[in-house]
C-alpha cells in the first residue's frame, strides 16, 4: 500500500438548520435515496439490514452507527465483494445552524480519477441534503422534508 492509499479528504456543508433537525432527517436510512444518489434510487430494510438494491456499485446494504447525541452518522457500506467501506460523518454546530462533514477515505487501488470522482459525488450528495432541508423553510420538522418519493414522512421526531 502506498501513501495515497491512506488519503482522506474532509468535504462538508453548511445547512441552515438546528442540528436535531439535520441529524434526524439524515440518521433515518429511508430519507437516503432522497438525497444520497451515490447509494442509489431506493433502499428498503429487509430484516435487520438496509439494501440498495440499484446502486451504482451493485447490492449493497448500509449499517448506521446506533442514534445518538453526538451527531455521528458514521455507516458502513458492504459492497457486493462483501468488502464493508466505513464511512465516518459528523453533524456539528456550526453558528445558528449545522455543518455535515464526510469523511472519503481512499481505498487501496483508487486511482486520483475515481477519488476525484467519489469526492464530487460526496460534494453532490452533501449539497442535496442541504437544498432538501433548507427548502423545507424553517421551523418544519425534519418528517416535513420530502423522502425519496416526492411524500412527507410522519413521524421522524427528532433525536
Amino acid at each position: 500500500m502506498n501513501g495515497t492509499d491512506r488519503q482522506s479528504r474532509h468535504l462538508g456543508v453548511h445547512i441552515d438548520r438546528t442540528v436535531d433537525d439535520v441529524y434526524a432527517y439524515a440518521s433515518d436510512p429511508a430519507n437516503l435515496p432522497a438525497w444520497a444518489h451515490g447509494l442509489g434510487s431506493s433502499i428498503e430494510k429487509v430484516e435487520d439490514r438496509w439494501v440498495a438494491e440499484r446502486s451504482p456499485l451493485g447490492r449493497v446494504t448500509v449499517a448506521f452507527a446506533p442514534r445518538n447525541e453526538l451527531g455521528v452518522l458514521d455507516h458502513d457500506v458492504t459492497l457486493p465483494s462483501g468488502e464493508t467501506v466505513h464511512n465516518p460523518v459528523r453533524v456539528i454546530v456550526s453558528g445558528r445552524g449545522s455543518e455535515v462533514v464526510f469523511t472519503l477515505r481512499r481505498q487501496p487501488g483508487t486511482s486520483d480519477a475515481d477519488f476525484e470522482r467519489d469526492a464530487d459525488t460526496v460534494a453532490a450528495d452533501l449539497a442535496r441534503l442541504k437544498e432538501l432541508l433548507e427548502s423545507a423553510g424553517e421551523g418544519a420538522s425534519s418528517s416535513e422534508v420530502p423522502n425519496a418519493s416526492g411524500s412527507r414522512r410522519p413521524g421522524s421526531g427528532s433525536r
